[in-house]
């Protein structure tokens, strides 16, 4: 039995989507959440990454809270990760650059998913709520260490692009199930309106789309300028995402 099988030989399923902010992380942990067989679970490693990175604290919406609804451990995070669970899937929510200071052993017990969105259509979004990001708050970097970390290992990563997501929401959750071994359930593709009590405290701030929707929304590009403040962030973020779209599924 080679160290892969190893790590999955308690018979539990455990997804992790690796996403950056503004995306559609929120809606693929709802559509989880409606499996019988799955428990989702919202960002449990925020408080360690504010913890870790304490000079962001003063903008991230909601950080005290967030600080005080965790833990701050994120080894102890981990260690819950790969513990008991109380269903035989479990999907774990995460923004890609919540992953620091950490032994990154403990990925390949997981099945590791990354969900990308066109830099463009994103960046807008997160500015409106975050004035000034960096390359770090997005998260594009992030996820391709993320994805050249698992794939020099010869673990298995499913990247995921929003825009194809949403163009035929079936079709890749169909593909995404296929890649982890569990049946694709039509109950996925929609869920009733409003909270859940998995979201994180931070949900007043950046989950209002998804609590008035009922299952995922038709794609539908944004037409409004680009903002000129944001186009030398834009250019970073450019040859990240381009890597990752060119695997997603």
């Amino acid at each position: 039995m080679n160290e892969q099988e190893a790590n999955y030989s308690d018979g539990i399923t455990r997804i992790a989507l690796w996403s950056g902010p503004r995306n559609i992380s929120t809606a693929l942990m709802y559509s989880f959440a409606q499996r019988a067989d799955t428990r989702v679970y919202d960002e449990p490693l925020y408080a360690h990454y504010l913890t870790v990175r304490p000079a962001v604290q003063a903008y991230h919406p909601g950080a005290p809270q967030i600080l005080r609804s965790q833990s701050h451990d994120g080894r102890a995070v981990v260690a819950s990760m790969l513990g008991a669970q109380p269903k035989p899937v479990v999907f774990f929510k995460h923004m890609g650059h919540h992953l620091v200071d950490l032994d990154l052993d403990f990925l390949g017990s997981l099945h590791n998913v990354i969900l990308t969105r066109d830099p463009e259509q994103m960046l807008p979004s997160y500015a409106a709520v975050v004035d000034t990001p960096t390359l770090t708050d997005v998260g594009y970097a992030a996820q391709v260490e993320l994805y050249e970390h698992l794939t020099a290992r010869g673990e298995p990563v499913t990247v995921l692009d929003a825009k194809r997501v949403l163009l035929d929401p079936a079709a890749v959750l169909q593909q995404l199930c296929a890649r982890i071994g569990i049946p694709f359930d039509e109950a996925m593709l929609h869920w009733p309106a409003g909270a859940r009590p998995e979201d994180g405290v931070w949900a007043p701030h950046w989950y209002a789309s998804v609590h008035a929707s009922t299952g995922f929304a038709p794609y539908r590009a944004k037409t409004a300028p680009f903002p000129e403040r944001l186009k030398p962030l834009l250019a970073e973020c450019q040859p990240n995402y381009a890597l990752l779209r060119a695997v997603a599924l």
